[in-house]
């Protein structure tokens, strides 16, 4: 292609030049499915505009080429780095050699499609497309603004530590979660990341974002609970069983405790890096029971008449 000929692939596809793959991959697939030849039989301009999508999608899919493309312009073909990558990839973009009987129908072609432009190598180097690598851990796509992008996970997966098989650009790789990530933690991939002015890679880095939680939180570097307990309990005191991140813990509850107030259990919260422990903070609640018997309700009609303290005493005296 001459620089007479150069083409906006962004305007081809209609996205911004800040596009994420994601986006670009959504419109690829939009407009490949409006165009394609099974949907415009005899249609020259549509099978002329399919190529020329299906052309845009195959520089900007790639993060080597689209950097060139962004940095030379119209002159990006004529790096010779590009023009090596271009002939290995032309059986990826040659639209005119498809035998589109063979799909059932558009989303089978979509996705085949899609599969052709992004062959990823996997840790253990197989191809994600081979039908001979199987894994049970499913991937998620990373999306990096300026080398940076953010990576959720469940509580579990935070606490334990795991492993998350990740698209990166055009690649899958594994990246091992330590024990003891929280909120603001930042893991690093090494090489991963943009490529600068020297078209080397730079490191890539991964907020954590935990998933919210049914039980828990965090309150600074603790863990943080509210656990309900009955009005006998709070009048009478109690030893009830709470769960903790990895085990069920008794603990005593002090007689005549206020709903609110916090219990601290030391060293029963988060991992902290080297094993330690930070605490659990326990806020108590009085649940006020909403379905009770004949029986209970007399009881409680017995405490009401023999109660002699007054919860509100003093309150006649306030005033602005």
């Amino acid at each position: 292609m001459s620089s007479s000929e150069f083409k906006d692939y962004y305007a081809i596809l209609g996205i911004k030049k800040t596009a994420s793959a994601n986006e670009i991959k959504k419109k690829f697939r939009q407009l490949a499915l409006k165009y394609h030849p099974d949907r415009n039989q005899g249609n020259k301009i549509a099978e002329a505009k399919f190529k020329e999508i299906g052309e845009a999608y195959d520089v900007l899919s790639d993060e080597d080429k689209r950097a060139q493309y962004d940095t030379l312009g119209q002159f990006w073909q004529h790096s010779s780095t590009n023009h090596s990558e271009t002939n290995s990839s032309s059986d990826r973009s040659d639209f005119s050699s498809n035998d589109f009987s063979q799909y059932g129908n558009f989303e089978e072609f979509i996705n085949e499609l899609l599969g052709r432009f992004a062959v990823h190598d996997t840790p253990e180097g197989h191809s994600s497309n081979d039908s001979n690598y199987k894994s049970s851990n499913p991937v998620g796509e990373i999306i990096s603004t300026n080398g940076l992008a953010s990576i959720n996970l469940t509580y579990a997966e935070a606490f334990k530590g795991t492993n998350k098989r990740l698209k990166i650009g055009r690649e899958i790789v594994e990246v091992r979660i330590p024990a003891g990530a929280k909120p603001g933690t930042r893991i690093r991939v090494a090489n991963k990341g943009k490529f600068n002015f020297d078209r080397q890679r730079e490191d890539l880095y991964l907020n954590v974002v935990l998933e919210p939680h049914s039980f828990f939180s965090f309150d600074d570097d603790n863990l943080i609970c509210e656990v309900p307990i009955a009005p006998d309990e709070a009048v009478l005191g109690a030893s009830i069983s709470i769960p903790t991140p990895d085990e069920q813990v008794n603990i005593k509850i002090p007689a005549g405790i206020n709903s609110g107030r916090v219990l601290r259990l030391r060293k029963r919260g988060w991992i902290s890096a080297g094993g330690s422990r930070t605490d659990l903070l326990v806020r108590i609640v009085i649940a006020t029971p909403q379905k009770i018997s004949f029986q209970e309700q007399e009881y409680y009609k017995k405490i009401r008449d023999l109660r002699h303290e007054n919860p509100r005493d003093g309150l006649e005296e306030v005033s602005l």
